[in-house]
Protein backbone atom coordinates (compact mmCIF):
# COMPACT_ATOMS: atom_id res chain seq x y z
CA UNK A 1 0.00 0.00 0.00
CA UNK A 2 1.56 3.12 -0.96
CA UNK A 3 1.29 5.99 1.85
CA UNK A 4 -0.10 9.57 0.52
CA UNK A 5 2.88 12.42 1.17
CA UNK A 6 4.26 12.96 3.57
CA UNK A 7 3.07 15.80 5.88
CA UNK A 8 4.80 17.91 8.50
CA UNK A 9 3.39 19.17 11.75
CA UNK A 10 2.48 22.96 11.88
CA UNK A 11 4.27 24.34 15.23
CA UNK A 12 1.85 24.95 18.10
CA UNK A 13 0.52 28.42 17.87
CA UNK A 14 1.59 30.60 21.15
CA UNK A 15 -1.63 31.15 23.59
CA UNK A 16 -3.37 34.49 22.63
CA UNK A 17 -2.62 37.24 24.23
CA UNK A 18 -5.71 38.12 27.03
CA UNK A 19 -6.97 41.59 27.10
CA UNK A 20 -5.95 43.36 30.11
CA UNK A 21 -8.24 43.79 33.09
CA UNK A 22 -10.08 47.38 33.94
CA UNK A 23 -7.87 48.71 36.00
CA UNK A 24 -8.27 51.47 38.75
CA UNK A 25 -6.60 54.62 38.80
CA UNK A 26 -4.63 54.01 42.19
CA UNK A 27 -3.22 50.14 43.32
CA UNK A 28 -2.18 50.07 46.48
CA UNK A 29 1.70 49.35 47.14
CA UNK A 30 2.58 45.95 48.64
CA UNK A 31 -0.73 46.13 49.89
CA UNK A 32 -0.73 49.95 51.74
CA UNK A 33 3.01 49.99 52.75
CA UNK A 34 2.95 53.37 54.28
CA UNK A 35 -0.02 52.39 55.97
CA UNK A 36 0.77 48.76 57.48
CA UNK A 37 3.51 45.79 56.95
CA UNK A 38 3.66 45.46 53.07
CA UNK A 39 2.72 42.14 51.85
CA UNK A 40 0.95 41.13 54.76
CA UNK A 41 -2.76 39.74 55.18
CA UNK A 42 -2.99 43.20 57.52
CA UNK A 43 -1.11 45.33 55.05
CA UNK A 44 -4.18 43.67 52.76
CA UNK A 45 -7.16 44.92 54.97
CA UNK A 46 -5.63 48.03 55.15
CA UNK A 47 -5.69 48.75 51.85
CA UNK A 48 -9.51 47.82 51.60
CA UNK A 49 -10.28 50.09 54.49
CA UNK A 50 -8.35 52.82 52.64
CA UNK A 51 -11.07 52.42 49.26
CA UNK A 52 -8.26 50.49 47.53
CA UNK A 53 -9.50 48.59 44.74
CA UNK A 54 -6.44 46.56 43.86
CA UNK A 55 -3.81 46.08 45.20
CA UNK A 56 -0.07 45.10 44.28
CA UNK A 57 1.25 42.03 46.10
CA UNK A 58 4.92 40.17 45.11
CA UNK A 59 5.30 36.27 45.27
CA UNK A 60 8.54 34.32 45.25
CA UNK A 61 9.01 30.40 46.31
CA UNK A 62 10.16 28.95 49.33
CA UNK A 63 12.67 26.32 49.35
CA UNK A 64 10.02 24.07 48.85
CA UNK A 65 8.40 25.60 46.14
CA UNK A 66 5.35 27.05 48.20
CA UNK A 67 4.46 30.49 46.70
CA UNK A 68 4.91 33.27 49.73
CA UNK A 69 4.02 36.59 49.84
CA UNK A 70 7.64 38.53 50.21
CA UNK A 71 8.93 40.89 48.57
CA UNK A 72 12.85 40.84 49.47
CA UNK A 73 15.03 37.84 48.53
CA UNK A 74 16.49 38.55 52.00
CA UNK A 75 14.93 37.96 55.05
CA UNK A 76 16.41 40.33 57.45
CA UNK A 77 14.28 43.94 55.91
CA UNK A 78 10.79 42.72 56.83
CA UNK A 79 11.51 39.60 59.50
CA UNK A 80 14.75 40.40 61.10
CA UNK A 81 15.39 36.52 60.02
CA UNK A 82 18.99 35.33 58.36
CA UNK A 83 19.50 34.13 55.10
CA UNK A 84 17.01 34.22 51.92
CA UNK A 85 13.95 32.71 52.01
CA UNK A 86 14.80 30.31 48.65
CA UNK A 87 16.64 28.75 51.00
CA UNK A 88 13.88 27.78 54.07
CA UNK A 89 11.15 25.60 53.92
CA UNK A 90 7.46 27.28 54.14
CA UNK A 91 7.55 25.86 57.87
CA UNK A 92 10.77 27.55 58.99
CA UNK A 93 9.46 31.02 57.04
CA UNK A 94 5.66 30.64 58.85
CA UNK A 95 7.47 31.14 62.07
CA UNK A 96 9.32 34.20 61.30
CA UNK A 97 7.74 37.60 62.55
CA UNK A 98 6.35 40.38 59.55
CA UNK A 99 5.56 42.65 61.20
CA UNK A 100 6.74 44.51 64.22
CA UNK A 101 9.82 46.06 62.45
CA UNK A 102 6.81 48.20 60.76
CA UNK A 103 4.70 48.92 63.54
CA UNK A 104 4.58 47.32 67.44
CA UNK A 105 0.87 47.12 66.57
CA UNK A 106 1.62 44.46 63.83
CA UNK A 107 3.55 42.36 66.13
CA UNK A 108 2.95 38.86 65.08
CA UNK A 109 2.04 39.03 61.52
CA UNK A 110 3.41 36.34 59.63
CA UNK A 111 4.49 36.20 56.31
CA UNK A 112 1.63 34.73 54.55
CA UNK A 113 1.03 32.11 51.54
CA UNK A 114 -0.45 32.94 48.35
CA UNK A 115 -3.32 30.83 49.21
CA UNK A 116 -4.07 32.87 52.44
CA UNK A 117 -3.76 36.05 50.24
CA UNK A 118 -6.23 34.76 47.48
CA UNK A 119 -8.97 33.85 50.35
CA UNK A 120 -8.65 37.19 52.28
CA UNK A 121 -8.51 39.27 48.92
CA UNK A 122 -11.75 37.10 47.97
CA UNK A 123 -13.39 38.29 50.79
CA UNK A 124 -12.52 41.84 50.55
CA UNK A 125 -13.52 42.12 46.83
CA UNK A 126 -9.74 43.05 46.26
CA UNK A 127 -8.89 42.86 42.61
CA UNK A 128 -4.34 41.90 42.64
CA UNK A 129 -1.49 43.08 40.53
CA UNK A 130 0.94 39.80 41.09
CA UNK A 131 4.46 40.99 40.63
CA UNK A 132 6.42 37.38 40.32
CA UNK A 133 9.65 37.96 42.26
CA UNK A 134 11.86 34.83 40.59
CA UNK A 135 15.48 33.89 42.38
CA UNK A 136 18.29 33.35 39.96
CA UNK A 137 18.08 29.99 38.13
CA UNK A 138 13.92 29.78 38.88
CA UNK A 139 12.22 31.95 36.49
CA UNK A 140 10.68 29.14 34.85
CA UNK A 141 9.76 27.63 37.81
CA UNK A 142 7.86 30.48 39.46
CA UNK A 143 6.28 31.05 36.84
CA UNK A 144 4.84 27.68 36.42
CA UNK A 145 3.80 27.39 40.06
CA UNK A 146 2.57 30.54 40.60
CA UNK A 147 0.96 30.77 37.71
CA UNK A 148 -0.56 26.93 38.30
CA UNK A 149 -1.56 27.62 41.91
CA UNK A 150 -3.44 31.06 40.14
CA UNK A 151 -5.51 28.88 37.79
CA UNK A 152 -6.67 26.88 40.69
CA UNK A 153 -7.42 29.43 43.53
CA UNK A 154 -8.33 32.47 41.87
CA UNK A 155 -12.32 33.48 42.65
CA UNK A 156 -14.82 33.76 40.05
CA UNK A 157 -16.14 36.71 41.43
CA UNK A 158 -12.99 38.96 41.36
CA UNK A 159 -11.34 40.32 37.77
CA UNK A 160 -8.66 38.21 36.70
CA UNK A 161 -5.31 38.75 38.27
CA UNK A 162 -2.24 40.82 36.69
CA UNK A 163 0.43 38.92 36.18
CA UNK A 164 4.01 40.97 36.07
CA UNK A 165 7.69 40.54 36.17
CA UNK A 166 10.97 41.61 35.19
CA UNK A 167 11.65 38.28 34.13
CA UNK A 168 10.73 37.34 30.77
CA UNK A 169 11.20 33.86 31.31
CA UNK A 170 8.56 33.91 34.25
CA UNK A 171 6.28 35.62 32.33
CA UNK A 172 6.43 33.25 29.07
CA UNK A 173 6.19 30.38 31.93
CA UNK A 174 2.95 31.69 33.29
CA UNK A 175 1.78 32.45 29.59
CA UNK A 176 2.32 27.93 28.69
CA UNK A 177 0.43 27.25 32.05
CA UNK A 178 -2.17 29.93 32.14
CA UNK A 179 -3.04 32.15 29.88
CA UNK A 180 -5.89 33.36 30.50
CA UNK A 181 -3.91 35.53 32.55
CA UNK A 182 -2.76 39.12 31.61
CA UNK A 183 0.95 39.76 31.78
CA UNK A 184 2.85 43.10 32.17
CA UNK A 185 6.02 43.37 31.72
CA UNK A 186 8.51 45.16 34.36
CA UNK A 187 10.73 47.54 33.42
CA UNK A 188 13.19 50.69 35.17
CA UNK A 189 13.46 52.30 32.80
CA UNK A 190 11.59 51.97 29.45
CA UNK A 191 13.79 50.39 26.78
CA UNK A 192 13.73 51.05 23.39
CA UNK A 193 12.64 47.68 22.27
CA UNK A 194 9.96 47.51 25.20
CA UNK A 195 7.23 46.26 22.55
CA UNK A 196 9.51 43.58 21.21
CA UNK A 197 9.81 42.40 24.83
CA UNK A 198 6.26 42.93 25.44
CA UNK A 199 5.21 40.95 22.87
CA UNK A 200 7.54 38.09 23.36
CA UNK A 201 5.09 37.20 26.94
CA UNK A 202 2.44 37.93 25.11
CA UNK A 203 1.61 41.01 27.07
CA UNK A 204 -0.44 43.40 27.70
CA UNK A 205 0.17 45.92 30.16
CA UNK A 206 3.98 48.03 30.99
CA UNK A 207 4.93 48.40 34.40
CA UNK A 208 7.60 51.27 34.49
CA UNK A 209 9.06 53.88 37.18
CA UNK A 210 7.58 56.42 37.14
CA UNK A 211 10.55 58.65 37.75
CA UNK A 212 11.87 58.05 34.53
CA UNK A 213 8.41 58.45 32.32
CA UNK A 214 7.83 61.15 29.72
CA UNK A 215 5.36 62.22 27.64
CA UNK A 216 6.62 60.51 24.60
CA UNK A 217 7.09 57.36 26.43
CA UNK A 218 3.68 57.59 27.69
CA UNK A 219 2.21 58.08 24.40
CA UNK A 220 4.22 55.77 22.87
CA UNK A 221 3.30 53.30 24.89
CA UNK A 222 -0.47 53.80 25.17
CA UNK A 223 -1.14 54.51 21.03
CA UNK A 224 0.06 50.91 20.79
CA UNK A 225 -2.47 49.78 22.83
CA UNK A 226 -1.08 49.37 26.03
CA UNK A 227 -2.00 49.51 29.66
CA UNK A 228 0.94 51.49 31.57
CA UNK A 229 1.41 51.41 35.18
CA UNK A 230 3.64 53.46 36.75
CA UNK A 231 5.64 52.84 40.26
CA UNK A 232 6.04 54.07 43.51
CA UNK A 233 4.07 57.36 43.33
CA UNK A 234 3.16 58.81 46.62
CA UNK A 235 3.13 62.14 45.81
CA UNK A 236 -0.09 63.44 44.86
CA UNK A 237 0.74 66.24 42.61
CA UNK A 238 3.16 63.75 40.75
CA UNK A 239 -0.09 61.15 40.30
CA UNK A 240 -1.85 63.54 38.40
CA UNK A 241 0.76 64.66 36.10
CA UNK A 242 1.24 60.71 35.51
CA UNK A 243 -2.29 60.56 34.75
CA UNK A 244 -3.10 63.75 32.48
CA UNK A 245 -0.27 62.33 30.46
CA UNK A 246 -2.10 58.91 29.66
CA UNK A 247 -0.65 57.07 32.87
CA UNK A 248 -3.67 53.58 33.33
CA UNK A 249 -2.55 53.31 36.84
CA UNK A 250 -0.52 54.54 39.65
CA UNK A 251 1.30 52.06 42.35
CA UNK A 252 0.74 53.86 45.88
CA UNK A 253 2.51 53.47 49.32
CA UNK A 254 -0.36 55.84 50.70
CA UNK A 255 -3.21 55.69 48.18
CA UNK A 256 -5.62 57.04 50.37
CA UNK A 257 -3.71 60.50 49.75
CA UNK A 258 -3.69 59.69 46.38
CA UNK A 259 -7.31 58.88 45.87
CA UNK A 260 -8.31 62.00 48.12
CA UNK A 261 -6.50 64.69 46.15
CA UNK A 262 -7.47 63.14 42.70
CA UNK A 263 -11.22 63.53 44.28
CA UNK A 264 -10.55 66.59 45.63
CA UNK A 265 -11.92 65.07 49.14
CA UNK A 266 -10.56 65.07 52.66
CA UNK A 267 -8.07 62.71 53.17
CA UNK A 268 -8.99 59.92 55.65
CA UNK A 269 -6.75 59.31 58.74
CA UNK A 270 -4.29 56.29 58.97
CA UNK A 271 -1.46 55.56 60.34
CA UNK A 272 2.16 55.90 58.44
CA UNK A 273 5.19 53.80 59.30
CA UNK A 274 8.97 53.67 57.89
CA UNK A 275 7.70 52.64 54.40
CA UNK A 276 6.86 56.04 53.04
CA UNK A 277 10.25 57.79 54.18
CA UNK A 278 12.09 55.18 52.41
CA UNK A 279 10.10 54.06 49.36
CA UNK A 280 9.60 57.61 47.51
CA UNK A 281 10.59 55.86 44.28
CA UNK A 282 11.78 52.32 45.11
CA UNK A 283 11.38 49.35 42.27
CA UNK A 284 8.37 46.91 42.32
Amino acid sequence: MTGGPATTASPAAPPATPAPPALPSVIGHRGAAGCAPENTLAGLRRAKALDCRWVEIDVRLSADREPILLHDNRLRRTTGGRGSAAQLPLAALRRLEAGRWFAPEFAGEPIPTLAEAVALLASLELGANIELKADPGAAEVTGEVVAGALARLWPPQLPAPLLSSFSPRALTAVRQRAPQFARGMLFRAVPRDWHERAETIGGSSIHADQRRLTPAIVAEIREAGYCLLAYTVNQPGRAQVLLNWGVTSVFSDVPHIILAALSGGPIQAAATGPAVLWRQGTVG
